[in-house]
């Protein structure tokens, strides 16, 4: 049973047929052919030369059908890893790889200790602030590639401030050829997401079957077309697009990732260097990946009936990174829109990743020199089309509806992802952090006032919670002209910590002096058998509110 939880591999070897055959080649080299000019596009996005997409693209197929938990996953480049990956190296190529196998050992060794638990203290709105503002960053950030524009930085504000300025530079032929693209992408993206169901008699199932399949093949397509469109003008002599030109040839070498870098002016940069100039990149590319990936897992497990182990997928992961790293591959995750490729084409299990890890070894080794004519315009196209769906603004309507304080780590992760992205996430998780105490900190209480002042508390009080709690009591019941007696309900409280009891047994000394009394109700076993355990003087519990009531008002027997 042991073997089975670290290999997945073996629940449903045995079970594998030829159906199952069926469905995964055609689902592999579906998302095979989306897969390609996906990785060329976001190699652009990390600033590393376009090959380095399809380098990270194929080693996870071969990981994942060993150890991954989730029959429709595919892992490979995606725009926030590579958007994260561009932040931390610059698009330095030898930097990028190193990053993907400390990547790698960060995420496996969580896997290995079962750390998957601290994905938890990211929040939603951290996650959805993130994305947003990486969905802006990057789109707009490929708008110089439509307009065909050089020489414009890419820090986001110079970035947002040159594109405009440069625009009476735009070149004709790759704004024309960015344009169509687009029409043809958000076209083909409509028609695919408005197809009636298989039943509906307003379309044959052949002809929904066509639109689907073309749809889905948008992106190749689009790239396929624009590269023929600029060998024709290339042939005949015309510099009319900006394309993306020589690219190195063939599979990549299997060696050991670099640990050392030398400099343009030839500065030799140690190992320690290299990974003290990654900075907090190493904490929030690793977290990012582990929690994009686990997300889009569960989300399918969900839809489609079957669960996944979190920390098995951390394994899978950052294993898939560190072999990477031996391919020149940078960071990978999970990707949500070749994983939903994946899943609606049918795949039955992760053998899937096999045929589509083929279909890219098969680009690299035969269609490299094709490549040289991709335009730049076509692959920004692709990415402004991938990204967009990220932009949820909706999210800010929910959350001001739900819990408006959600908005605060929300804007401060979107705003300050525009300067720096993994700052922008440490910010939010910070933020986040900070709420998350301050509610630890600040439990609530009820009041019901009569003669006998009743609190009523909800949830664990701990530590942080102390001295609220005492000088709340201290203030609702202890005035200096009238004294009163408390009813603490603690109904709803399931722990307390020794903090907590030192600041009661305090309390319960100043009722005294006061000639009043503090009277528990209702305790949780668990919580009376802490207090009774410390030896609480002048201890006094019922276990009913009323009872409460009644032994605050008998002083006599003090």
């Amino acid at each position: 049973m042991e073997r089975l939880s670290w290999l997945p591999i073996l629940t449903w070897l045995p079970q594998y047929n030829l159906k199952w055959l069926k469905m995964d080649v055609l689902a592999g080299l579906t998302v095979g052919l989306t897969t390609v000019p996906q990785a060329l596009a976001y190699a652009d996005v990390a600033g590393l030369p376009v090959q380095f997409g399809l380098y990270s693209a194929f080693m996870g197929g071969f990981i994942y059908m060993l150890l991954g938990t989730s029959k429709d996953v595919t892992l490979g480049p995606t725009a926030i890893m590579s958007l994260l990956c561009f932040s931390v190296v610059g698009g330095e190529p030898h930097r990028a790889v190193l990053l993907s196998l400390l990547c790698g050992l960060i995420q496996a060794t969580m896997g290995l200790l079962r750390l998957g638990f601290l994905l938890d203290f990211i929040s939603y709105p951290v996650i959805k602030g993130f994305t947003c503002a990486a969905a802006i960053t990057i789109g707009f950030g490929q708008v110089k590639n439509i307009l065909g524009l050089r020489g414009v930085p890419s820090q986001f504000v110079l970035e947002f401030y040159y594109t405009f300025a440069k625009i009476p530079e735009a070149r004709v032929g790759d704004v024309v050829l960015g344009l169509v693209c687009l029409t043809f992408l958000i076209t083909l993206t409509v028609m695919k997401r408005t197809l009636p169901e298989d039943n509906a008699p307003t379309i044959s199932r052949v002809a929904r079957k066509l639109i689907w399949t073309v749809a889905t093949m948008r992106n190749a397509l689009v790239v396929i077309g624009a590269s023929v469109v600029s060998f024709s003008w290339e042939t005949y002599g015309y510099d009319v697009f900006t394309i993306t030109g020589k690219t190195a040839q063939g599979l990549p070498p299997f060696t050991p990732p670099p640990t050392s870098d030398t400099t343009a002016n030839g500065t030799n940069v140690t190992f320690g260097e290299m990974v003290e100039d990654f900075g907090g990149g190493l904490a929030v590319i690793p977290f990012m990946g582990l929690l994009e990936s686990i997300a889009i897992a569960k989300a399918f497990g969900s839809q489609n009936g079957y669960r996944i182990v979190a920390n098995q997928e951390l394994l899978a992961i950052g294993l898939t990174n560190i072999m990477g790293s031996f391919v020149s591959a940078y960071p990978v995750t999970g990707s949500f829109g070749r994983t939903a490729v994946n899943s609606q084409t049918g795949v039955c299990t992760p053998a899937g990743g096999i045929i589509t890890s083929a279909v890219v070894l098969l680009s690299l080794a035969f269609l490299m020199p094709a490549f040289y004519y991709i335009p730049k315009a076509s692959l920004a196209a692709v990415i402004i089309c991938a990204v967009a769906p990220m932009a949820d603004y909706k999210v800010v309507m929910k959350m001001w509806k739900i819990y408006k304080r959600d908005l605060l780590p929300f804007g401060v992760t979107f705003f300050v992802s525009f300067w720096e992205v993994q700052y922008g996430i440490i910010a939010g998780i910070a933020v986040s952090g900070a709420l998350l105490l301050y509610n630890t900190a600040r439990p609530k209480i009820k009041i019901f006032d009569n003669d006998t002042l009743v609190l009523e508390l909800r949830g664990e009080v701990s530590f942080p919670a102390s001295d609220y709690l005492s000088n709340f009591i201290h203030t609702n019941a202890l005035p200096a002209s009238s004294p009163r007696s408390v009813v603490l309900d603690c109904h709803h409280v399931s722990g307390i910590d020794y903090t907590v009891v030192n600041e009661l047994s305090d309390l319960l000394r100043q009722f005294k002096l006061q000639g009043v009394r503090l009277v528990f109700a209702r305790l949780e076993p668990s919580v009376l058998k802490v207090l009774l355990a410390a030896d609480v003087k002048g201890l006094r519990y019922t276990d009913s509110v009323e009872e409460a009531l009644q032994e605050s008002q008998n002083l006599h027997s003090d």
